[in-house]
């Protein structure tokens, strides 16, 4: 890829970034009763009114990067747009569970009325993004006490007791390493700490090393599989569960990996990031026939129980194009930058929608659109932009380094 392909593609993604952040501040936000809808079809019409805590607090995150950041995005309708969402989070997020503990919905009614509580971390995880990225905006100091709080709750669901998640020990139940766990708190650990001086960074290392060392375990097989669950010490789990394989997971911790190598300068897991956790995922979960990333696989090559395991979603082309792009911006080796190409070539000839703007997110194994709405519970304002925003930016970097 020649210096004019790469600024052809910066351009590209620059005008996709601002297509899609002008479709949500278009159709998504709620001017009656805060927050964003969500459920937003092919012409942004609104098909259903719930409220889902993920979605509202990558929006508000979303939102206060760009214009924390981005000068064309430093603009009073989308910090007004975040601090709303914010509010609207404030305001209704939160429960209290039968311990007494607090607890984030999963789901709200259009009003904020707690609908569905999940027995997992992430409506919490994604809360205290949102919070903490709202914080460096609007300089709010009471935010970041309430959200080490928050983290302190977090880590002792994670690594001393669950009973708080209300999920409990049942007889036939194995405890898992899920991938998702320590790649959450990384990405949390790494959003807590930006910008907040040694005395928060050190405060958070030991957290950082342990999601390291989690992550590190799902390279199995001698190296040659990244598994999504293994087990607390590190092994392989039998059956289906542990036969699974989610290459846009493993393309994800693969960028987290190679952003704590840089913060910590560890040059040994930039290479093993790279390695295990960028182009192996790609290696066996790139589609040769129809081309783009399946959504789930079976290590050993059996039918994955996801009856959506064989379609084309929009996120792992998200986290693969952010992955070979920072991959090749660390190491300059050409390979990665033609991965990164073939990446791109099919994400930007299937995805986008030229007519009504936005991305579709669910296409079938062939590549044609199987759902042609543009959001719903689990897409919404966050992984296209992410990409977008991150692509832009380490294409800032290529080209002003180019030589």
């Amino acid at each position: 890829m020649s210096v004019v392909m790469l600024e052809k593609c910066r351009e590209n993604i620059q005008k996709q970034l601002d297509n899609v952040v002008d479709f949500w501040l278009k159709y998504s936000h709620d001017r009656v009763h805060g927050g964003f809808f969500t459920c937003i079809g092919r012409d942004g019409n609104i098909y259903d009114e719930l409220k889902y805590v993920w979605l509202q607090g990558r929006q508000v995150w979303m939102y206060c990067r760009l214009y924390r950041t981005m000068d064309r995005f430093h603009k009073p309708e989308i910090l007004e747009a975040a601090v709303a969402g914010g509010a609207f989070l404030r305001k209704f997020a939160r429960v209290s569970n039968s311990s007494g503990q607090w607890k984030c919905a999963f789901c709200l009614t259009r009003d904020g009325k707690a609908l569905k509580v999940q027995r997992t971390i992430f409506s919490e995880c994604f809360y205290i993004m949102a919070m903490d990225e709202l914080s460096k905006v609007t300089v709010e100091e009471n935010f970041p006490k309430q959200l080490f709080s928050m983290m302190e709750q977090l880590i002792y669901w994670v690594q001393v007791d669950p009973s708080g998640l209300g999920r409990p020990q049942l007889p036939g139940e194995v405890p898992i390493n899920s991938l998702s766990v320590p790649m959450m708190l990384m990405c949390l650990v790494q959003q807590i700490t930006e910008g907040r001086g040694q005395e928060v960074s050190q405060k958070y290392k030991e957290l950082g090393i342990w999601c390291v060392q989690q992550i590190l375990q799902h390279i199995q097989r001698a190296g040659t599989a990244i598994l999504e669950n293994v087990s607390v010490d590190g092994s392989e789990l039998p059956g289906c569960q542990g036969r699974l394989q989610n290459p846009g997971h493993a393309l994800e911790a693969g960028w987290f990996l190679m952003l704590y190598g840089a913060q910590w300068g560890d040059k040994e897991i930039q290479r093993t990031a790279i390695r295990n956790f960028v182009e192996l995922p790609y290696q066996y979960g790139w589609d040769k026939e129809h081309g783009g990333l399946f959504y789930f696989l079976d290590v050993d090559g059996h039918c994955p129980t996801q009856l959506e395991w064989s379609m084309k979603l929009w996120w792992p082309h998200c986290e693969a194009l952010i992955a070979f792009l920072m991959a090749y911006n660390h190491t300059r080796k050409p390979e990665l930058l033609e991965i990164f190409s073939e990446v791109y070539q099919y994400t930007f000839s299937h995805f986008p929608d030229a007519e009504n703007g936005e991305w579709f997110g669910y296409l079938t194994q062939e590549g044609k659109v199987a759902l042609d709405f543009k959001g719903g519970p689990f897409k919404g304002f966050f992984h296209v932009p992410r990409c977008l925003y991150m692509c832009e930016r380490i294409l800032d970097d290529l080209l002003e380094n180019k030589d």
